[in-house]
């Protein structure tokens, strides 16, 4: 199948710096070759392997779909739809009726906005869209995997403007809202990370009231102790912005030699979201694999990278999963 050159390419992305950088990277490069582009990022709670985003897709007039750093599974999100996964995750299933550009068991491993900035070069000049994919790299912790293409960004727009983009441009998807899409309106029109950060674009504004909630809530984070049983150190946490992976990492460094858990019971209502880190290599895919309780959702449940993983549980879900390493009564959470 062959997309249709009359109708718009949607682009579905996720709503972190690496997957809107994507996103940016694939419309700014297609439009400049001719072709119609839509965006949709996905917010807080929606996954595109959902029943109800493959209504909202095949409500849409588009000629062929690009998913963009949101996994890889054994089916597209809309079969059927010609369609194109870019992604650098561990995949749980390669569809045989979409084509898969994976990233997925390189060395070192690209990360999405690399991909997508390697693809776009196929369809037009996309040299000064570098900074974009710089972004993405630094975003998803891949500074030191040795890119020569961050190498060159870091160069020409200056590693502090690029790490400072990416802080920025991180917190609308953290903050209560969830809201990323002033970040994604700033990466279509910036021309580098300095635009990004100068307050020329009126989102500007609404990225940085965004970070400061962040902050606050990230300092209160950072005040709740570890729980330790075994080889895991549980982190409890209560807030309406999602930083549970940022705590997760902090700890990570602290405790080395254990799976850390960093879990949020007031990011979603109904819902337990958590991160899971580890300083000593373990993998955390085959680590939650061995611990999934009952209930567990395998869309939202033990997926992403070894280093890197996590989930969303239903209360009873989470309470049988803190059973099972060994926590008590003090972390069961009412349903």
């Amino acid at each position: 199948m062959s997309f249709d050159p009359a109708r718009p390419i949607l682009i579905l992305g996720h709503h972190d710096a690496d997957g809107l950088s994507s996103a940016a990277i694939l419309s700014r490069a297609l439009e400049r070759s001719g072709r119609r582009t839509e965006v949709r990022v996905l917010g807080r709670g929606e996954n595109a392997w959902s029943p109800e985003m493959a209504a909202e897709l095949r409500a849409r007039g588009m000629g062929g779909l690009l998913v963009a750093d949101l996994g890889t599974r054994a089916e597209p999100p809309l079969p059927g739809m010609p369609t194109v996964l870019l992604d650098h995750h561990v995949p749980t299933g390669v569809p045989e009726s979409a084509l898969s550009i994976s990233g997925h068991g390189l060395h070192p491993t690209p990360t999405t906005s690399l991909l997508a900035w390697w693809c776009a070069g196929a369809v037009d000049e996309v040299d000064d869209l570098l900074w974009l994919a710089a972004l993405g790299i630094i975003g998803d912790m891949e500074e030191a995997s040795g890119f020569p293409e961050l190498a060159a960004a870091r160069e020409r727009w200056g590693i502090t403007a690029l790490r400072n983009a990416v802080s920025l441009l991180n917190a609308p998807r953290r903050s209560s809202t969830g809201d990323a899409s002033p970040a994604l309106a700033v990466l279509l029109k910036a021309n580098g990370p300095k635009a990004v950060l100068s307050g020329e674009f009126p989102e500007t504004a609404s990225l940085q009231a965004a970070k400061a909630e962040v902050q606050e809530a990230l300092a209160e984070g950072r005040r709740v102790a570890p729980r330790i049983r075994g080889e895991v150190a549980l982190i409890l946490l209560h807030s309406a912005c999602q930083i549970h992976p940022l705590i997760a990492q902090q700890w990570k460094g602290r405790l080395k030699d254990k799976v850390v858990i960093a879990a949020n019971t007031g990011y979603r209502a109904g819902r337990v979201h958590f991160a899971a880190r580890s300083g000593k290599g373990t993998d955390l895919i085959e680590f939650l694999r061995r611990h999934r309780p009952e209930g567990a959702d395998p869309v939202n449940y033990g997926n992403g990278h070894a280093q890197a993983s996590g989930g969303a549980l239903l209360p009873m879900a989470w309470n049988r999963f803190m059973a099972g390493l060994g926590y008590g009564d003090d972390t069961q959470v009412e349903a």
